[in-house]
């Protein structure tokens, strides 16, 4: 009895904390002007729609023959167009000609806001939420001639965890997906699990998050992408729930839970897995001191844009510049993490604390070597397999010695 008070206890402070959260982001203001700087446009009707959601477009003046279609998902309290405002994928999608579709929650649904990824209902294929974003990208792609092989999607927080669910219900509609501070399929099935989930985190086998993936659908062909993203320091969906997604998709993708590569950038971690092609089919990235929000690096660069607000968070990498390059819709290689140059890195670094690499990202490779003073684990027998906080710390410790170039 004593065990089942602690955890409703905690569970009870989970949620005092979310709903002081929310009341804050409610009544504070938030940076930038008023109103949206982009417009998006409203679809009236798009089938049947059993999960009560609203539909918004982007597309762009220059379509590119046979565009590609990006779905971007919200998090709690946020507009399509806030959201976008804050990420900047308009500004991506007039330079590379693609269309993106915003589904929007109702405040019927959810009074904040938030896509009800933990309901069952909702995020079973051919049914509620789930159901009602097919059918906006089946109505999207039959207004804008989409090319049907690059159809992508992504998502903040629940936005995430939805985005999650649409990968695991309907496989075949998604080349490739982006999860941004969310959670893996199957982690909720009502509000109490899903406060569990986010404050807690759950560890399950690799086998048992991959048949929840499995069983969602009949899909057996090629599974999609995945690109995963969280914040080291994030306090509303644990950190633990970026490492139960890889286990998640490295299990449907038939991979081993141990990465391919690793690589450090200033302070941050990416892990990259291959297929037996060699192509990269999965990442996980760890922010360093990011709490929750959609990683942005904020400026007018060519790897910079969007705005930092409420769950917006200007940390110096452009989250969506790298996922759009990871969906192979712009120029740059998905190996190449847009980030700032490197004065504005190091001055961020500073003042977060954080000890920091030369503030460029590592070319990804297969064998790591010790190359220009990076720190490669292995060179120094430390076992690459440690969780990234871990190597971190090592790193900063043999730094110290003067063992590896700061």
């Amino acid at each position: 009895m004593r065990g089942l008070a602690s955890n409703l206890s905690r569970l009870a402070q989970g949620r005092n904390l979310m709903e002081d959260l929310l009341r804050r982001v409610d009544t504070s203001p938030t940076p930038g002007p008023a109103q949206p700087r982009t417009a998006l446009t409203r679809v009236a009707s798009f089938g049947t729609n059993p999960g009560n959601l609203g539909m918004l477009t982007y597309v762009p003046d220059q379509l590119a023959p046979s565009p590609a279609l990006v779905v971007v998902l919200h998090g709690c309290t946020q507009s399509p167009a806030a959201y976008n405002d804050g990420a900047g994928w308009s500004d991506l999608a007039d330079r590379h000609g693609f269309v993106l579709l915003f589904p929007e929650q109702t405040k019927a649904n959810n009074p904040k806001a938030c896509f009800s990824w933990f309901l069952p209902h909702d995020t079973a294929r051919g049914s509620g939420e789930a159901e009602s974003i097919r059918q906006m990208i089946e109505a999207a792609a039959a207004e804008h001639g989409i090319d049907r092989s690059r159809i992508f999607v992504t998502g903040l927080s629940a936005g995430g965890a939805m985005a999650a669910a649409m990968l695991a219900t309907h496989p075949e509609l998604f080349s490739a997906g982006a999860i941004i501070a969310g959670l893996p399929y199957g982690a909720a099935g009502n509000v109490q699990e899903a406060l569990n989930a986010m404050f807690q985190g759950q560890n399950r086998p690799a086998s048992e998050w991959g048949d929840l993936v499995r069983s969602a659908s009949p899909h057996r062909g090629a599974w999609p992408r995945i690109s995963i993203w969280h914040g080291a320091a994030d306090q509303v969906v644990k950190p633990g729930n970026a490492a139960e997604l890889v286990k998640q998709w490295t299990n449907v993708h038939g991979l081993p839970i141990t990465p391919d590569e690793r690589s450090f950038f200033a302070g941050n971690s990416r892990e990259v897995w291959h297929d037996a092609s060699g192509a990269e089919v999965i990442e996980s990235f760890d922010i360093a001191g990011m709490g929750h929000g959609t990683p942005l690096a904020v400026g007018e660069g060519d790897m910079e844009g969007g705005a930092a607000g409420a769950f917006m968070l200007d940390v110096g990498i452009s989250s969506t510049h790298h996922i759009a390059g990871f969906f192979g819709l712009t120029e740059e290689a998905a190996g190449h993490t847009a980030i700032r140059s490197k004065p504005t890195i190091r001055a961020q670094v500073a003042s977060s604390g954080r000890e920091a690499l030369d503030g460029e990202i590592l070319p990804p490779r297969r064998e790591t070597r010790q190359e220009g003073g990076h720190f490669d684990p292995e060179t120094f027998g430390v076992p690459a397999s440690l969780p990234p906080q871990v190597l971190r710390v090592i790193q900063n410790a043999f730094q110290a010695a003067g063992l590896v170039k700061r």
